[in-house]
């Protein structure tokens, strides 16, 4: 394959990839398909469950910040559950968040399959899931700057879409532009069944599909090995995830809900609805191009992170060795390859059964993604508990209200699996991934950590 033995990942992510990339890989499928699935379930109330979803994903992200400006490595999470909460807890982690990912992106290949059934009907859709792949193997594979430059443009294209669609709605609410200068209101907020239709409990039931939907905004700890200035760049671009959420995720469905009545939605993407509905034809077909754009950034981000994760579970001697090797340049092509291989599962299950993959990925995905997240919060609970007095008071990026923040995030990320729970269409998902994580603890155990010498078991 031309590599060396271990040339190592290059330090090429400037500030504007990170910034982009972070945001971009949360912005994905969950936003543009999912969110059409969460409005059926709260209604105008859906704003609601992003809000409040985001919030705690925000203080999930300052103590993931905390520990990565304290120790910026690419393992990010995996190393910090390694270090403050053992070996085994590492290995969980790591390769949870991998599964989490293969996963993720099967979901995003597979919205890409939907999407472009649109423009072409009689094609199948495993062929636009192969071909997707394969794009974002290559780029992956070339080297770190290029996945920045190419996740930086796939971003900044969601972003504009998004900003465009805010601006122009607007001004349809308030200035009836594009309505004969009939203002259209947002009565639309609390007509059709009131802002709370289905109650609080309808209100509950979307958190699966939001909590999806903020999956990969992490992703900024793992780029933590790759950044330029690890130490400035991490702490801004964790300190923009509040408004992010605001923008994108608020602001867009408040606009759409309020041109388009929530219990009128097909069974695509809202935002493709919209436009429909006011007769933008057109629009509709650029708003489509950028859903397909931004299921391939997220997949971009997920092959990413898939392969940043295993070389770090390489370095803790928790997988092959055969995968920790890079390229010259900075990649780590073996780990990567793996990811195909996986992926191609995927597209397998794209020809077995396509009408049903989306809504059982995503429910995997979101257990996945809740379940990395308290790792997160429990790893930073015990950093924070291992830092001296004068260490505490030097800590740069420190976690707002401490130790509440952590624990009352902690409560909601279990909060949200006992949802899960009792719905009997998620059910399934949370008792595979409870099942996967007994897996992975039973094959530790097994395998890996008899393969731990006693001195690498006491230094970590």
């Amino acid at each position: 394959m031309g590599e060396v033995e271990q040339q190592g990942l290059h330090r090429d992510l400037k500030e504007r990839h990170i910034r982009l990339i972070g945001l971009g890989t949360c912005i994905g499928v969950g936003l543009f398909l999912g969110s059409s699935s969460a409005i059926k379930l709260a209604g105008p109330a859906v704003m609601l469950a992003y809000l409040i979803a985001g919030l705690f994903i925000y203080v999930v992200m300052r103590a993931l910040g905390e520990m990565s400006v304290h120790n910026p490595v690419a393992g990010s999470f995996s190393r910090y559950a390694h270090d403050y909460l053992g070996p085994m807890a590492g290995f969980v982690t790591g390769w949870n968040y991998w599964f989490l990912w293969i996963i993720t992106c099967l979901a995003e290949i597979t919205a890409v399959a939907i999407y472009m059934g649109v423009w072409f009907p009689d094609v199948s859709p495993w062929i636009w899931a192969m071909s997707s792949l394969a794009i974002m193997i290559a780029i992956n594979l070339l080297s770190v700057k290029v996945f920045g430059e190419f996740e930086f443009w796939f971003s900044l294209i969601k972003v504009v879409t998004i900003i465009a669609l805010i601006v122009i709605g607007l001004g349809m609410i308030v200035f009836g532009i594009g309505n004969g200068s009939q203002p259209l209101g947002i009565s639309n907020l609390w007509e059709h069944g009131g802002f709370m239709p289905n109650g609080v409990f309808g209100v509950m039931l979307a958190f699966q599909m939001v909590t999806f939907a903020y999956g990969g905004i992490e992703i900024i700890g793992l780029t933590a090995g790759e950044a330029k200035n690890p130490n400035k760049t991490i702490p801004q671009a964790i300190r923009s995830v509040p408004w992010r959420i605001l923008l994108f995720y608020v602001g867009a469905i408040f606009v759409i809900l309020s041109i388009y009545p929530w219990n009128a939605e097909g069974q695509g993407s809202p935002f493709v609805s919209t436009f429909e509905a006011l007769g933008i034809k057109s629009a509709a077909g650029i708003i489509n191009f950028v859903v397909i754009t931004a299921a391939l950034s997220s997949c971009n981000g997920g092959i990413y992170s898939t392969g940043r994760m295993l070389m770090n579970l390489t370095d803790q001697k928790q997988a092959p060795s055969f995968f920790g090797k890079t390229t010259p340049l900075g990649v780590p092509r073996r780990a990567i390859l793996l990811t195909l291989l996986m992926l191609f599962f995927g597209v397998l299950l794209n020809y077995l059964a396509p009408a049903k993959v989306f809504i059982w990925l995503t429910a995997i995905a979101a257990t996945g993604n809740i379940t990395t997240w308290i790792l997160i919060l429990l790893a930073q609970i015990r950093f924070r508990r291992s830092l001296t007095p004068a260490e505490n008071a030097a800590c740069e990026f420190k976690m707002p209200g401490w130790p509440l923040t952590s624990y009352a995030a902690l409560a909601f990320m279990f909060f949200v699996l006992g949802i899960m729970l009792y719905v009997e269409d998620t059910r399934f998902a949370v008792m595979a991934g409870a099942g996967w994580l007994v897996y992975l603890a039973v094959v530790y155990w097994t395998v890996y950590r008899k393969k731990l010498s006693p001195a690498a078991s006491l230094s970590s």
